[in-house]
């Protein structure tokens, strides 16, 4: 496996570095555990640094944990840097995301990172969701496999909300980029959320839809949390003013900061991860959507690409015989096609 991610690996770097000549670093200071954040379940199994500020989360056969930020937020830039469990992970879900569904059961928003676990030699996945006032039944999930190998070092995962834009980073280079549109409508993330870190058991779902379990031989599973952010409108909940008001210097800081402002560099980098990484795409995913999103930009050059599952479709193996004639066709005659195309 790791001689498969050395290209990719490497080239990622190569973006991460570009973009980081061409524009200033994001230079966001980082907190104390308990400055931000709190213990949300599992207590037992988190861990804090000596000196505070990393945070081990672990899944064993008692329990999960996670934490969750002290405060509400109105928008701003949110990130942690993590490590994932190595070995046997099918089943694992390790999350970094923001919610409220805590407060609003109905309508929630929310945005995540959810990072899926794989059996034994195979790479870890991760999944970018954003939904706005209780849009889970209309989920614009992505999936992208990680271009380097995500347990032997720690990469920063970080997402920006404003009042217009959504988007992901990974290593400081943009991954997603979600505007707030009429097509989107109601979809868009509007109200204050929390900011959430967690490990669990996903069993059912997380690992080829629920084919392969957890294997707690495997466990404890540990995912290492560090270079917490916290950067946007800690809301104060006694104050009579919504939260737009409240926010308006915090807004015009967060607007104006270098991780708001995908350049022509940084958005380069962004295009080449997704045409190199992205292996699932709610805008195609004819299956589960019959209808288009109407925010989706829909490229025709994908279609064939994702199929009418969202999913990318590798081309099949040609036999033996039919690489021959392929040979052969194209020496003088035309190249037979292949046909067929396999789901992954």
């Amino acid at each position: 496996m790791a001689i498969s991610l050395i290209p990719a690996a490497f080239l990622f770097a190569a973006a991460v570095a570009i973009a980081a000549a061409n524009t200033p670093a994001f230079n966001v200071p980082t907190i104390a555990f308990d400055d931000g954040y709190a213990p949300l379940f599992g207590e037992r199994n988190i861990v804090r640094s000596p000196d505070g500020r990393a945070v081990k989360i672990i899944l064993n056969h008692d329990s999960g944990s996670g934490f969750i930020s002290s405060d509400l937020y109105y928008h701003g830039f949110f990130s942690t840097s993590i490590k994932l469990p190595s070995e046997y992970t099918a089943g694992v879900v390790v999350a970094f995301y923001m919610s409220n569904g805590d407060i609003f059961e109905k309508d929630h928003d929310e945005l995540d990172f959810e990072f899926l676990g794989n059996v034994l030699g195979r790479e870890w996945r991760v999944q970018t969701n954003v939904y706005g006032n209780g849009s889970t039944s209309r989920g614009r999930e992505e999936r992208y496999r990680l271009p380097f190998d995500p347990m032997v070092e720690a990469h920063l995962y970080s997402i920006l909300w404003t009042n217009t834009t959504i988007i992901f980073y990974i290593d400081d280079i943009p991954i997603r980029e979600v505007k707030r549109s009429r097509a989107m409508g109601g979809d868009f993330p509007s109200k204050p959320m929390l900011v959430y870190a967690t490990i669990w058991d996903g069993s059912n779902w997380a690992t080829s839809g629920g084919k392969h379990k957890i294997n707690y031989k495997f466990a404890p599973f540990t995912s290492d949390f560090s270079d917490l952010a916290l950067r946007g409108c800690r809301l104060d909940p006694i104050q009579p003013l919504p939260a737009d008001a409240q926010c308006l210097e915090a807004d015009a800081e967060t607007n104006a900061a270098a991780y708001s402002i995908i350049t022509p560099v940084k958005r380069e980098a962004m295009l080449r991860f997704r045409r190199r990484h992205m292996i699932y795409s709610f805008c195609y995913d004819r299956l589960r959507y019959p209808v288009t999103f109407p925010d989706c930009e829909v490229l025709e050059a994908e279609k064939v690409k994702f199929g009418n599952s969202g999913h990318v479709m590798p081309q099949q193996k040609l036999p033996a015989s039919r690489h021959r004639l392929r040979r052969r066709g194209r020496a003088g005659r035309g190249v037979v096609p292949a046909k067929g195309r396999a789901e992954v």
